[in-house]
């Protein structure tokens, strides 16, 4: 039986929590806010036209921008009602239900993301799992990029041991999605990985 994800069972205390993540991020992109940073970093780091990977795309804010700059994305994630989201607000992109530590995709991915503290809210002791699943729908040359802050549960310094279990090293560590370093002081982590 599957373990359910930490965003699953705070969604069985709050019933309304994910229309209200939509709505918040519907509502902020209606007021000009700027929600492409992580889109903005992703982009750069690979020729148009890529194949990207969404992990825990949510309602598709960041796998939407990717797809708008020219990339071809697929998004997962486990809330049912954040994929309609996706599949309303950006139907040019695949957007899959799915647990992370399940992941069984064909395609391969030129680049893989996960925005918005999503290694956070995964079930409780799949981390290994779940990064295991991303690096192996990465092309020979794919990379990772996590992004996620401090005191929710999950140390900065969890994710290399974890990475290594996994198959895979952290090559860059930064503070911020426009690439600001990491230090001791670091309330976020972006880090991006790729196979050993």
């Amino acid at each position: 039986m599957r373990q359910p994800t930490r965003w699953e069972q705070i969604g069985q205390a709050n019933p309304d929590r994910s229309v209200w993540y939509i709505e918040r991020f519907r509502t902020m992109a209606a007021q000009g806010a700027d929600l492409a940073g992580e889109a903005r970093m992703i982009d750069a780091m690979v020729p148009r036209g890529s194949r990207i990977l969404d992990a825990g795309c949510g309602p598709g804010r960041v796998g939407g921008e990717l797809a708008a700059r020219g990339h071809v994305v697929t998004g997962v994630d486990v809330d049912p009602l954040l994929i309609e989201a996706a599949r309303t607000d950006h139907p040019e992109s695949t957007w899959l239900i799915g647990d992370l530590a399940e992941l069984e995709l064909d395609e391969r991915y030129d680049i893989a993301v996960m925005a918005g503290n999503v290694l956070t809210f995964v079930a409780e002791d799949t981390e290994v799992e779940v990064l295991r699943r991303l690096g192996n729908v990465l092309t020979a040359e794919g990379r990772l990029v996590i992004g996620f802050g401090a005191g929710r549960g999950y140390a900065f310094e969890q994710l290399t041991g974890d990475a290594e279990a996994a198959g895979l090293r952290i090559d860059h560590r930064f503070s911020t999605w426009d690439l600001r370093p990491f230090g001791p002081e670091s309330e976020f982590l972006v880090a991006v990985l790729s196979r050993a």
